[in-house]
């Protein structure tokens, strides 16, 4: 079962709100009731991007736009080729033709290759997939809440280089729930691999 997502809020350098939309979108509908026009920047705690909440109207309505709708059941009639039951998704990938002929020579066909080299690939280096993305959601943020903060290119620098002890050195002097969050999203960069 997934985890629920979780975000952050901040009002100018200061931690409002954290933690999955049931806590944080009351706290923002509070604060938008407030003053329409409080800036409050919102982000994915997963991803590091920046997220919109529209906060019109009452905080039912709020959490019912926020959420997504639950997944229609699929219908039982098979439309096309495929797997729909196993959740199987068609898209397009572009190869080069040796690629292709490479593929077409796998037992199974070229998806049953396709689905094994990626799960190869998951269970071989999840240490190395959990840090890039932890750099890369943390660098997200950073870029949105530190960018013009002291020593944040250096900051960056060490980030992606997976030097814990410089970055956090070097975001010593940012404002507490700044640096706080930001070691917190950062934290699986800096797991050894």
């Amino acid at each position: 079962m997934d985890q629920p997502s979780t975000y952050t809020g901040f009002l100018g350098e200061a931690q409002i709100t954290s933690g999955p939309l049931e806590t944080v979108l009351p706290v923002l509908k509070t604060r938008f009731d407030a003053d329409e026009n409080p800036l409050v920047l919102i982000f994915d705690d997963e991803s590091g991007r920046q997220v919109d909440f529209d906060l019109r109207g009452t905080l039912a309505e709020v959490i019912a736009r926020a959420t997504p709708p639950p997944s229609p059941t699929p219908a039982p009639t098979r439309v096309g080729p495929g797997r729909p039951k196993l959740g199987v998704v068609s898209r397009e990938v572009s190869l080069l033709p040796s690629h292709w002929e490479w593929l077409e020579r796998q037992p199974n066909g070229a998806s049953a290759a396709l689905r094994r080299l990626v799960d190869q690939a998951g269970k071989h280096q999840p240490g190395e997939q959990r840090a890039r993305r932890a750099m890369e959601s943390a660098g997200r943020f950073l870029s949105a809440m530190a960018g013009n903060l002291p020593n944040y290119e250096e900051a960056s620098r060490a980030l992606y280089r997976a030097n814990r002890g410089q970055f956090e050195e070097l975001i010593g002097e940012w404002p507490q729930d700044i640096r706080q969050h930001a070691c917190r999203m950062a934290q699986d960069a800096f797991v050894a691999t």
